[in-house]
């Protein structure tokens, strides 16, 4: 039976995550840009393969900030300030910014090597490969982090909760740049030797800046647990985004440069990572209040939750398909087979995601680790993937 407490909670969750979740919309953004870019990105075998995983990292990296700021201020171990503020708040941000270098490695090495495995790719466009990744990751430090800290401190003083607010709003921004970060780097790098050499100058600027944090913090525990912990997920993140790149490729070999396909792609990875990430966050904030047990059977005491978010995803594919129709002219027989392609794909990835957030925050917590430092970082990844392999099924079963 469902008390007027739940029903006020759950309506209150609803209209959070879809307020959230609304800026998704911005992911349309992302989405034109990779359209008009599809032609240019063929410059390079591996830009297409490397754009799911860029969105991935940066994504499991915002999504440990976002989620330890919101339950740090929950607790009260960090205080709701940009500037002056605990010493927890200070080794968060530069383990972020060294964590941001140390993936930039991983994902390219690791990419390189699926590359040459599968694509026939040099094992030289290794370098080219990190220049751009480098310089894109490190821009998203310097223009996304401020955004998160000040959108975590604007809703926890206005009694919004960050675990359900930030993740969300952050990661479409975030998207939006990236993205467009990315394209610039991609092309600007192929196109003159002066953009190697503003890409490498970026690069190395960035290097010594994580080398000066790595010699002023590598002896306090809390940032080196946060880096283990850390590393810990990247290894398992950047197998699974190399899943995603392979089936963008998939997809776009399966139904050509169709536009309003790849113009909803990263608003729907975004939309399915934000309901992971309201439930994973919420979770790992009740788990450290002790509002919620650490056992696989609590999520029936987090079902409400689950259900607004899930119920507020929905609504936002149909606005999706909406507008990628209204856009490329296709509102007729085109916005009916869209809007099912998309549900279809609703159906079969959220709930996946929900059943591997929770898992992985009640494993984390009982096995004594951080759940912030796991449960987001692979749920992004994770959700990324499943989205997208969800997606090419949805595409393949309903042509």
């Amino acid at each position: 039976m469902i008390t007027l407490n739940g029903l006020k909670e759950s309506t209150s969750t609803f209209t959070q995550s879809l307020l959230s979740l609304s800026i998704n919309l911005g992911g349309l953004i992302s989405g034109a840009f990779l359209a008009v870019y599809l032609d240019a990105l063929s410059r390079a075998p591996w830009s297409l393969l490397l754009f799911p995983g860029i969105l991935s990292i940066r994504g499991s990296i915002g999504g440990i900030l976002s989620s330890r700021l919101g339950t740090a201020l929950h607790l009260g171990t960090v205080e709701p300030n940009l500037l002056k503020n605990t010493k927890e708040y200070y080794l968060s941000l530069a383990a972020i910014v060294t964590i941001t270098l140390f993936s930039c490695l991983i994902l390219s090495v690791v990419s390189t090597f699926f590359g040459v495995l599968l694509l026939g790719m040099s094992i030289s466009d290794l370098i080219d490969i990190l220049g751009v990744t480098i310089v894109t990751m490190g821009l998203s430090i310097v223009l996304i982090t401020p955004l998160t800290i000040g959108v975590s401190i604007s809703a926890f003083k206005k009694r919004l909760d960050p675990d359900v607010m930030v993740y969300p709003v952050i990661s479409t921004l975030a998207d939006i740049l990236v993205t467009f970060c990315y394209l610039t780097a991609v092309t600007r790098y192929f196109e003159s030797s002066y953009g190697r050499y503003v890409t490498w100058t970026f690069d190395l600027l960035f290097v010594a800046a994580v080398a000066a944090i790595l010699s002023k913090n590598f002896r306090e525990r809390d940032y080196v647990k946060m880096m283990k912990e850390f590393s810990l997920s990247l290894m398992l993140v950047t197998l699974i985004v190399n899943v995603s790149g392979f089936s963008l490729n998939r997809i776009r070999e399966t139904i050509g440069n169709r536009p309003k396909v790849f113009m909803v792609y990263p608003a729907l990875i975004d939309t399915v990572g934000d309901v992971g990430s309201i439930v994973g966050s919420t979770a790992t904030t009740k788990l450290a209040l002790g509002l919620l047990t650490p056992s696989f059977s609590s999520i029936k005491g987090h079902a409400s939750t689950v259900k607004a978010a899930w119920s507020a995803s929905m609504l936002m594919f149909f606005v999706y398909s909406t507008l990628a129709s209204m856009i490329y002219e296709s509102f007729s027989g085109g916005y009916v087979h869209l809007s099912l392609q998309l549900l279809a794909t609703n159906l079969m990835a959220t709930p996946l995601i929900v059943a591997i957030v929770h898992f992985i925050s009640i494993m984390t917590y009982k096995y004594g680790l951080d759940p912030d430092n796991f449960t987001v970082p692979i749920e992004s990844s994770v959700a990324d993937a499943v989205t997208t392999l969800c997606l090419l099924v949805a595409l393949t079963l309903l042509p």
